[in-house]
């Protein structure tokens, strides 16, 4: 694979998975309502955290689509986005599936990085 490839899939992967579980927000999915009580989000807020991931990947399919300013944004807000999912899983002392959130967060930074670069 050369390196503009790996940079393609990275960023389709990154968007494709964000847009997937901002599907699971908006359902919602079982294991989103049990994720989000346990690190203390509100259902009510699920529709919210679904649309900005939803905005999320689809702002880095326009990025690749040719408007890179806006792959930049989508990346930046995802990896905002993420730190807090990353930060309210520790302070809620929910470990045992902090991957999930923390993974989203790796794949987001290296989205933003690429683009950066």
């Amino acid at each position: 694979m050369s390196v503009p490839t790996v940079y393609l899939v990275t960023i389709a992967v990154t968007a494709a998975v964000t847009i997937a579980i901002a599907i699971a927000d908006f359902i919602p999915a079982d294991f989103v309502l049990a994720n989000s009580a346990q690190v203390g989000v509100p259902r009510s807020w699920l529709p919210l955290l679904g649309g900005l991931k939803l905005a999320g990947g689809a702002g880095l399919l326009i990025g690749l689509a040719g408007v890179p300013l806006v792959g930049i944004a989508a990346a930046a807000g995802l990896v905002a986005f993420f730190i807090g999912a990353v930060i309210a899983h520790v302070r809620a002392g929910v470990l045992y599936n902090i991957a999930f959130p923390a993974g989203y967060l790796l794949l987001s930074a290296a989205s933003l990085t690429i683009l950066l670069a």
